[in-house]
């Protein structure tokens, strides 16, 4: 699997759970002592999708035009 389809993968996956959160929000607790911050995992997605987004932008095949003067 070249990186592309990997990144599109994570990216979707990122923004399935995204999704599955935001439908059902959830508080945020402490379990034997240990936190469980909805709110912090929906941001860690966020920041997933944007590197996602930043590093698909950054592959897309690109032109440069350039003019030289007279």
């Amino acid at each position: 699997m070249d990186d592309v389809l990997q990144i599109r993968q994570i990216r979707l996956q990122a923004m399935n759970n995204m999704e599955e959160i935001t439908l059902s929000p959830k508080p945020s607790y402490t379990l034997e002592g240990q936190s469980v911050s909805w709110t912090d995992y929906l941001g860690q997605l966020q920041k997933i999708i944007d590197w996602c987004d930043t590093k698909l932008s950054q592959s897309q095949p690109y032109e440069i035009h350039s003019y030289g003067s007279t």
